[in-house]
C-alpha cells in the first residue's frame, strides 16, 4: 500500500514518484561461513512490500545460501535478517507464517494428489478446514487445476507441478513469496502462463514476490529492482535501466556479463535437496 513520507524513515524507503513502500524484507552487514569459505560475504539490502525483486547471480554466487537463511534453513554466521519485523534464526515460527517457498528442486508428494498436497500444506499451517476448503479451491483454480484435483501428482508434467507448487505455497496467504529458479526447465509458454498468474497476484493481493533465475531476458521483463550477488558479495543493485545504464549495456544479460565476467562458473551443492526438505518439514513439527 502506498503511503506518504513521514518524517522518521528509518524502515522505509522511497521511490521515484516521492512515495514509500514499507521495507518487508531487510538485511544488513550478513555473513555465512563454512569453516575458511564465506559463502555469503557481509551483504546489505532491503526488499519493500509489495515489490517483485530478482536477486541474480552465477552458480555458486550465494544466491541459494542468501535464501536458506531467510528462510529459516540455515543460521548466519554474523549479520542481521528481518523478514516482516521478525529474526528467522530467533522466531523462526513467525517468519514461515509469512512467507511461501517454491523450492528449485521438486517438493510435492508424488503418491498424492493435487488437492492432498495442498491438504497436507494447509494442516502444516493449522489453516482451519473451512478456509482451507475455500482456499484450496480457489487457488488450485487460480493455476486451472481444479479439474485435476483427484489426479496423483505422478502423472502431472513438469509445467503442472510448478503451478501446483505455487498454488501450495500461497495456501496461507503469504506476505512474501520466495521462488528459488521456478521456471526451470519449462517451456515459454509455461513460463510465460506462470508469470502471469505471478503478476496478478502481486497486484491483487500485494504479495511481495522475491525470485532468482537464469533467465535474465525473465528477470528484465518482470522485475521492479534487482540485486547482482557474486563470489558471496552484492556487485549491484539497481532498476533494470540503472543497471544497464552503470554498466552502459543494451540488456540486462550484457549488464550482467559486465558486473560478473564470462568465465563458466562450477555449480556447487547440488545434493541437498533432499535434506533441505527434511529440514523444512522437521521444523514444522
Amino acid at each position: 500500500m502506498w503511503v506518504p513520507i513521514l518524517p522518521c524513515i528509518c524502515r522505509w524507503q522511497k521511490n521515484d514518484c516521492g512515495f514509500i513502500f514499507m521495507e518487508i524484507i531487510r538485511i544488513k552487514n550478513l555473513t555465512k561461513k563454512y569453516d575458511d569459505f564465506v559463502a555469503v560475504d557481509n551483504i546489505s539490502f532491503s526488499v519493500s512490500k509489495g515489490e517483485i525483486f530478482a536477486f541474480l547471480g552465477p552458480n555458486g554466487a550465494g544466491k541459494s545460501t542468501t535464501i536458506k537463511m531467510l528462510t529459516t534453513l540455515l543460521n548466519p554466521t554474523s549479520g542481521e535478517i528481518l523478514v516482516d519485523n521478525h529474526n528467522p534464526a530467533k522466531e523462526p515460527d513467525a517468519v514461515r507464517r509469512s512467507f511461501g517457498i517454491v523450492f528449485q528442486d521438486p517438493s510435492l508428494d508424488d503418491e498424492l494428489t493435487a488437492r492432498e498436497n495442498m491438504d497436507f500444506h494447509g494442516v502444516l499451517y493449522d489453516v482451519p478446514d473451512k478456509i482451507r476448503k475455500e482456499r484450496v479451491q480457489q487457488l488450485l483454480g487460480f493455476v486451472e487445476l481444479w479439474e485435476r484435483r483427484n489426479n496423483l501428482v505422478r502423472e502431472f508434467s513438469g509445467g503442472m507441478k510448478r503451478r501446483l507448487e505455487i498454488a501450495r505455497g500461497l495456501l496461507h496467504h503469504p506476505k512474501v513469496l520466495f521462488l528459488d529458479e521456478p521456471t526451470l526447465g519449462l517451456d515459454p509458454q509455461t513460463r510465460n502462463h506462470m508469470w502471469s498468474y505471478l503478476r496478478n497476484l502481486n497486484q491483487t493481493e500485494g504479495t511481495t514476490i522475491f525470485f532468482t533465475t537464469h533467465y535474465l531476458e525473465e528477470a528484465e521483463r518482470i522485475a521492479q529492482r534487482i540485486a547482482i550477488i557474486d563470489h558471496g558479495k552484492i556487485v549491484a543493485i539497481g532498476t533494470v535501466a540503472e543497471l544497464k545504464n552503470q554498466t552502459n549495456a543494451a540488456s540486462l544479460e550484457k549488464a550482467f556479463l559486465k558486473l560478473t565476467g564470462s568465465e563458466i562458473r562450477e555449480e556447487l551443492g547440488k545434493g541437498y535437496g533432499s535434506a533441505r526438505m527434511h529440514a523444512w518439514h522437521g521444523g514444522r513439527r
